[in-house]
């Protein structure tokens, strides 16, 4: 199937089957296409500029076991859980770095998670009055009575990643967790009126008729941030002796989303493979960079636990010396937030 045909078809509304995975399995020239035009649609739709994400992962006590993470419950690791200063402070440090936005993440820490997660939703609302910034929670899956409570306190965004639309995939991966409680997560939060974040892991062991599944599936939730992000085998978990997978799928996949949906946020992550690999997911589509960490404070990553932190390299400034050598670069906090009101405005139709 010609790409390029299938691009088209795609933007019109007027897409074929097969026409997305095309996309996702295209090389070479085809590939190539697809970036371009990515790119091109991104750049109508918000210019030549990215928003920064600080990322504060102050818990990494979790009660799930899933096969993939590195924190797994029953890996035995040292863990760590941030105090409301620290978190306070770190927030602070990393909006004054310039960020537009901190990123509260942590595992389904049961103390945090105890009483309707009363203490994560403390620390949402102390960042948000204290530090003044736009705060996105993730605090893992949580009761639908929880999320009023998150939106009070002053959360911008919910995010809560599916992983993959394939159930029997999902039940190998979310040991003993429900996918449709998991699912419905992205729903109760934007019924609350907070805007919401799904993610799928590309290289997990889905079909390219999976994955496109799944692009659709994230899409058409009307999730206003959507991403992929390349899996990572991890030391001590049960997937730790998979096939590490290359990156060219993941870089589709964010094309195609870009192709797919033209106005919402798609992140490329630090997470992966840090700064090496910022300037090729932003030529893929990408206009958020995620997981920026300010070094020597004792912080963990996600897919890679240490990858590119204590060294500084997933800093503000070294993502700002990549977006000025690509002719992109940082947005101010008015154009963050005139982002977000033109999402929140155009909701009923995502």
């Amino acid at each position: 199937m010609d790409v390029l045909e299938a691009i088209g078809r795609i933007r019109r509304g007027e897409a074929l089957p097969g026409d997305l995975e095309s996309i996702l399995s295209a090389t070479d020239g085809d590939a190539e296409a697809a970036f371009s035009e990515a790119r091109r649609a991104r750049d109508a739709e918000f210019g030549r500029r990215a928003f920064l994400y600080g990322f504060v992962y102050f818990s990494t006590h979790c009660r799930n076991d899933c096969a993939f993470c590195y924190f797994r419950r029953s890996s035995g690791l040292p863990r760590y859980r941030k105090s409301a200063d620290e978190v306070l402070s770190l927030s602070a440090s990393l909006k004054d770095a310039g960020v537009n936005l901190v990123d509260l993440t942590m595992g389904e820490d049961p103390v945090m998670c105890a009483d309707g997660h009363r203490e994560a939703i403390g620390l949402v609302r102390r960042v948000k009055e204290e530090v003044g910034t736009a705060v996105m929670a993730s605090p893992g899956a949580m009761s639908e009575q929880s999320f009023a409570d998150l939106a009070e306190a002053g959360a911008d965004w919910f995010a809560c990643y599916q992983e993959t639309y394939d159930r029997g995939l999902f039940s190998r991966l979310r040991l003993g967790q429900s996918f449709d409680h998991r699912m419905d997560q992205r729903a109760w939060a934007r019924k609350a009126g907070m805007l919401a974040e799904d993610g799928i892991m590309v290289g997990i062991g889905e079909s390219v008729e999976g994955r496109a599944e799944s692009l659709r599936m994230m899409g058409g939730q009307g999730c206003e941030q959507i991403r992929a992000m390349t899996f990572i085998p991890q030391e001590g978990t049960p997937m730790a002796g998979s096939a590490p997978p290359g990156f060219g799928a993941e870089l589709l996949a964010i094309a195609a989303m870009r192709i797919m949906f033209p106005d919402r946020l798609i992140p490329a992550s630090l997470d992966v493979e840090g700064i090496a690999g910022l300037r090729a997911r932003l030529d893929a589509g990408a206009n958020v960079v995620t997981s920026i960490v300010p070094p020597r404070m004792d912080l963990a990553g996600v897919a890679q636990h240490e990858l590119d932190i204590e060294n500084g390299n997933r800093s503000v400034r070294h993502v700002a010396e990549m977006l000025d050598e690509m002719g992109m670069r940082a947005a101010t906090d008015a154009e963050y937030g005139a982002a977000l009101s033109r999402l929140r405005s155009r909701r009923g139709r995502l």
